[in-house]
């Protein structure tokens, strides 16, 4: 006769001693009264438990310790309350829902390189603690009369190990689904946003608290972090608050642009074909800006100007760069919603000559098209637009949307370039974080989109492409070595042919 298989936790129960035995019982009624989940979803988040338990108890960690870093308390009430909080949608996050398309969807990507591979049952645990804490994000994305809108979603929010393409669409049109997703692959753990439910800097803020919770569940404990939040502290108003309408200007911005060249690239079906990840050294790269008396942003823009002609096959026309502008550092503010705008850099062309004549126009531009006035009209226009449409129903707002909202069309702009700045965070992540990557989703029109984020004096140039064709990049490689800086690329091929640059690695 067969005998039946003993249940893993079972067989961890009966190796533990009585005391034990009836601290992990207690435990786990406890947990019990902080549930008022389905029965399916109550199930798994007691597996997700069970798993830290047992993860514990293989690496030598007593049952008390275990039990006091997995302390029921973490859950707080938010897997015992009903869901009935809603969210409105800020004004830079209505545009999201609208331009969605078939295999097209606004997804950016923040991600943290560990020194040490993943622990999946305790990154669970650490997104199970988190969640509560930002309930913007615990939410599924739902069509009002007018507009859409976050509605409170309770469940158990599980992480995936990644196996699929970055950035691809999140399915957010069936029930219980999320505008985000947390991912884990040997020593990087990633959230990917739907752009409807923040923008980099609020996902990041997600990122890092998360990171903290996971590494308090090894032991680690580091002092608090403005850009971490406290798990177990009662989230606050302002953290939704639409930030658009706190402009006192009454000046509308002009959105209207002409279309600019695109790179010459076919763009592929399957996409992205390639992210490439450059790593150089913070000081140098500082150093070389510095050279031609600009800032970080200022030379990377030049380097993606003249990349760009060398992708075009085109003689005549504008180059234009979108360049996200954060408003939190003109107007601050605690808004995990939506709170950035873009400034436009457009040279024609026949201007983009050597990095020497080019810099000093990209200087001047840049200061006027990210000043606090030129945002603060564009914050004002936002705002304006979103009211004069408001009355129209959903339904009829998608093509007024497409003609009101031309500013987020990829057509008036050959690329992006998004600089998340330097990652502030407490002192122990350096003992644990390598490095981080910021990646926007792969572009409908655009052949390529950039980023640039920094942390412990690594700078990374990320690279998002739709297109095979690798000129793009090699351009800005050559450029780069040819200013003197060492980079260390490292790429995330999706088609076994790569691209010269690719190979520069091996």
């Amino acid at each position: 006769m067969r005998k039946r298989k003993v249940n893993e936790f079972t067989e961890y129960l009966n190796h533990l001693n009585d005391s034990d035995v009836k601290a992990v019982k207690a435990f786990m009624v406890n947990f019990k009264q902080h549930m008022n989940l389905t029965l399916s979803e109550e199930k798994k988040l007691r597996k997700d438990l069970e798993g830290a338990l047992m993860y514990y108890n293989a690496i030598g960690v007593a049952v008390t310790e275990a039990l006091r870093r997995l302390d029921n308390e973490n859950l707080g009430g938010f897997y015992a309350r009903p869901p009935l909080l809603y969210y409105a949608l800020d004004d830079a996050a209505k545009i999201y829902p609208l331009s969605m398309k078939h295999g097209f969807q606004a997804v950016f990507r923040l991600s943290a390189n560990l020194f040490d591979e993943v622990v999946p049952q305790l990154l669970q645990i650490a997104l199970t603690f988190t969640i509560k804490r930002f309930p913007r994000f615990a939410t599924t994305l739902k069509k009002g009369f007018f507009w859409h809108y976050l509605d409170a979603n309770k469940q158990r929010y599980g992480i995936e190990k990644e196996e699929h393409l970055p950035c691809r669409p999140i399915k957010v049109a069936t029930t219980g689904s999320k505008s985000f997703r947390v991912l884990y692959y040997k020593n990087r753990v990633s959230v990917e946003f739907f752009h409807c439910l923040t923008d980099g800097r609020g996902g990041l803020v997600f990122l890092q608290t998360l990171l903290d919770t996971y590494l308090r569940l090894f032991g680690v404990e580091g002092q608090t972090h403005p850009s971490i939040l406290d798990i177990n502290a009662t989230p606050l108003p302002e953290e939704d608050a639409n930030e658009f309408k706190r402009t006192t200007v009454t000046k509308r911005s002009g959105f209207k642009e002409k279309r600019a060249l695109q790179m010459s690239g076919k763009i592929e079906n399957i996409r992205p074909t390639q992210i490439l990840h450059f790593r150089l050294d913070a000081t140098d790269l500082y150093k070389v800006a510095k050279r031609y008396g600009v800032t970080i942003t200022a030379y990377i823009l030049g380097l993606i100007l003249l990349a760009s002609r060398f992708a075009t096959d085109a003689k005549d026309g504008d180059i234009a760069i979108q360049v996200p502008v954060d408003l939190r550092k003109y107007y601050p503010s605690s808004t995990l919603a939506n709170f950035s705008l873009y400034g436009g850099i457009r040279m024609p062309i026949t201007d983009i000559t050597t990095m020497e004549e080019l810099l000093p126009l990209v200087k001047d531009q840049l200061a006027i098209v990210t000043s606090y006035e030129k945002m603060s009209e564009m914050m004002y226009s936002a705002h304006r637009m979103n009211k004069d449409v408001r009355g129209f129903p959903l339904f009829l707002k998608n093509p007024i949307a497409k003609l009101a909202y031309g500013i987020m069309g990829e057509a008036i702009f050959t690329t992006t370039f998004s600089n998340l700045g330097i990652i502030s965070a407490p002192d122990h992540f350096n003992d644990y974080i390598e490095s981080y990557d910021f990646v926007l989703g792969p572009p409908e029109v655009n052949r390529a989109a950039t980023t640039l984020v920094t942390y412990n004096n690594i700078a990374t140039l990320t690279i998002t492409k739709s297109t095979k064709d690798p000129s793009f990049e090699e351009e800005i490689y050559r450029l780069l070595v040819k200013d003197g800086l060492a980079i260390n690329i490292e790429g995330s091929a999706v088609y076994e042919r790569k691209s010269r640059v690719s190979r520069e690695k091996d």
